[in-house]
């Protein structure tokens, strides 16, 4: 009999079923975006989210016809399906990850209850970003969209970067590590 807490194993399928979802919604946004992908845009969207200046967006933008920029459009509504989605699997993903440093006394373990939080500062910059993108996809041409898409990009992508790597440490720490034996 295992002596794992019930809603232990509750979380788990939980965090697979949003796992499952994510990777789906990241797939259908892969699919939707992929004729973004142009010369102005060597990454699609993401090209997008780090055009810096009006120029620089206006050049992706001109890069894109009618039928794109309306997939342009879908992909930033979509994308507010997709915020929840990851942060929720990756902030879930950051606290399985710290629980597994916890149990072997490593370093960094209260960083993945930082990091959980994070995922939910990188939805709410995502949100942001798109908001921006949409605001000038549309022809607000006011400088600023840009560099707002631009920073909020930015500090999202190395939030889930970090995030990421916490669990990258947590899965080798749990595969190499063996937790210590509590004596009774």
């Amino acid at each position: 009999m295992s002596n794992q807490h019930p809603g232990a194993v509750i979380r788990v399928h939980l965090f697979f079923r949003y796992l499952f979802f994510t990777l789906l919604v990241m797939l259908a946004l892969n699919w939707i975006g992929s004729p973004l992908t142009t010369q102005q845009a060597p990454y699609g969207i993401i090209s997008y989210e780090f055009a810096r200046t009006p120029q620089q967006a206006n050049a992706i933008i001109s890069s894109w016809d009618s039928p794109v920029m309306l997939r342009a459009a879908f992909s930033l509504g979509l994308d507010y399906l997709f915020m929840p989605l990851y942060a929720i699997t990756i902030s879930q993903a950051c606290r399985w990850a710290s629980s597994v440093l916890v149990k072997r006394r490593w370093p960094l373990s209260s960083a993945g209850e930082w990091l959980a939080g994070g995922m939910w500062l990188a939805a709410g910059l995502d949100a942001t970003e798109n908001i921006a993108l949409t605001a000038f996809l549309f022809g607000a041409q006011q400088s600023f969209w840009p560099v707002i898409a631009y920073v909020c990009a930015s500090i999202k992508f190395l939030l889930i970067f970090l995030g990421l790597v916490y669990l990258l440490l947590g899965l080798v720490v749990r595969l190499v590590v063996a937790a210590p034996v509590e004596s009774a």
